[in-house]
């Protein structure tokens, strides 16, 4: 932030201490303060929700709109992990298992299958070890085809284009029970100083990936999203892709990750699988395609996942979407049964909801990550949901799942020379139109509290000073 913006922050925590905070949610005006951090911004106070409360007093000491359902975007991401983390369990783990039919010796003569049960987070380091298993099992070739066994989740058949025209964004991956490496790959731009040009790495570097680099390395220091810079087309065929990179790259913004799905769901994981199969010395001269483990076949080797209390760290703090909807397809599977299904996701959250005496109305819930334009919560309702989860056994997993002020996550760069710094667990939501925070912050007498502030307005993007003012009140408030 610059000097001129860390002045007007200032100024705003300023007037925010002159005033006590009794806004209501029938409309009671805000204090001055905030109202003009709100005015710089161009958001009118009937595009925000307020709520704040101490624990364990008996009322909120700020509220605005509270009841109001608002569309939370990854703030929803808390409901999630908090009803994932009681009704499966901290410890719970996620099975990837490979099966073989008719095995003769060192070769599996029928075909080879990966069943997914849904793991979050299984990387092509845990790709290559469950392959790797099966090597040191004695395994060597594969005289059949590969199949991947999805059956364990309802696919989704929406279009991620649909949602923001960035379809081929990681962010924008679908849920899937066998999801190797998120289904994305990660180009790092690394300027090359001395030859005056832009590298571009590839990780997983998959033989059916071909990168075409057209970016220019410019001087000068790096813009906050450097990737509109960075223009990319994507040529994608049945068993291969072309991206081509173009634009302009900063040298001041050092070495940079871009992740992008760039081939099919089937073709990723058969490619890595050859790829890494190839690697470890294994034979296969078949084809990939999808399909179900028949009866007849033979668990050859299983591996476990981190568990969810693990898990649900790269969920909170880095706002991992297709990671909440993995746990919500699995809530799904596990309450209702095989395959898990967003509807049955949505249904296991409302009967946990209901059994702990959280009556809800106005909830929306899509697919239980925040990146959906239909999903709705209240602040109030997201307080409540906080407050409970701090009475909960597992409260102290949960709370450590959220961003740290000034510290990590998505709030590594923001307040991190105030007081405030690293004195609130806060989880961030961003849409185009929606900026919201909640979490819990201990205020400078030692004092816990619960806050929630959403903003839903064509100028939302501007909400990050009145945010981060309030954030400073509450911590300093008298």
């Amino acid at each position: 932030m610059t000097v001129v913006g860390n002045r007007f922050v200032h100024c705003i925590i300023g007037a925010l201490a002159a005033f006590t905070l009794t806004a209501s949610a029938q409309g009671v005006p805000l204090p001055e303060g905030l109202q003009q951090a709100l005015r710089a911004a161009n958001i009118p106070q009937s595009g925000v929700a307020l709520y704040a409360r101490e624990l364990g007093a008996s009322e909120p000491f700020l509220k605005h709109q509270a009841t109001q359902a608002m569309n939370p975007a990854s703030v929803m991401k808390l409901l999630t992990t908090y009803a994932a983390l009681e009704l499966l369990g901290p410890a719970y783990a996620w099975r990837t298992e490979l099966y073989g039919t008719r095995i003769e010796g060192d070769v599996v003569r029928g075909d080879l299958y990966v069943k997914g049960y849904g793991d979050p987070k299984f990387t092509m380091e845990q790709f290559w070890l469950l392959l790797r298993n099966l090597r040191q099992r004695g395994i060597r070739e594969i005289a059949g085809d590969f199949v991947v066994d999805n059956s364990y989740f309802e696919l989704p058949v929406a279009d991620p284009a649909a949602f923001d025209s960035q379809g081929h964004r990681a962010y924008n991956v679908l849920p899937q029970a066998m999801l190797p490496s998120f289904k994305a790959v990660s180009f790092r731009f690394v300027p090359d100083m001395q030859e005056r040009i832009v590298r571009i790495y590839a990780e997983p570097d998959l033989k059916p990936l071909r990168i075409i680099n057209k970016v220019v390395l410019k001087a000068g220091p790096c813009p906050f999203d450097w990737r509109e810079a960075v223009e990319r087309d994507l040529d994608n065929g049945a068993q291969s892709a072309t991206v081509t990179f173009r634009g302009i790259f900063y040298s001041e913004c050092g070495e940079r990750d871009l992740g992008l799905s760039v081939l099919s769901s089937g073709e990723f994981a058969a490619a890595m699988f050859r790829q890494y199969w190839a690697e470890l010395g294994g034979s296969f001269k078949g084809v990939a395609v999808e399909g179900t483990v028949p009866a007849e076949a033979r668990l050859l080797v299983s591996r476990q996942s981190a568990p969810l209390s693990e898990l649900m760290r790269d969920v909170n703090k880095w706002s991992n979407n297709v990671m909440a909807r993995q746990l919500l397809l699995t809530l799904g599977a596990e309450s209702a049964g095989a395959p898990g299904s967003a509807a049955k996701g949505e249904e296991a959250l409302r009967r946990w909801l209901l059994a702990k005496g959280l009556n809800f109305p106005g909830l929306v819930v899509e697919n239980g990550a925040g990146l959906s334009r239909i999903e709705r919560s209240s602040a109030q309702q997201l307080g409540e949901l906080l407050i409970a989860a701090a009475k909960s056994p597992y409260a102290a997993e949960f709370e450590a799942s959220l961003p740290i002020v000034g510290i990590d996550g998505t709030l590594k760069r923001r307040l991190n020379d105030r007081p405030v710094m690293g004195q609130a667990h806060i989880k961030t939501g961003s849409l185009e139109g929606v900026r919201a925070i909640a979490g819990y912050l201990l205020d400078a007498k030692g004092r816990k509290l619960v806050v929630v502030f959403l903003v839903n307005h064509a100028k939302a993007s501007g909400a990050q000073a009145a945010q981060d003012a309030l954030l400073e009140w509450l911590y300093g408030r008298l």
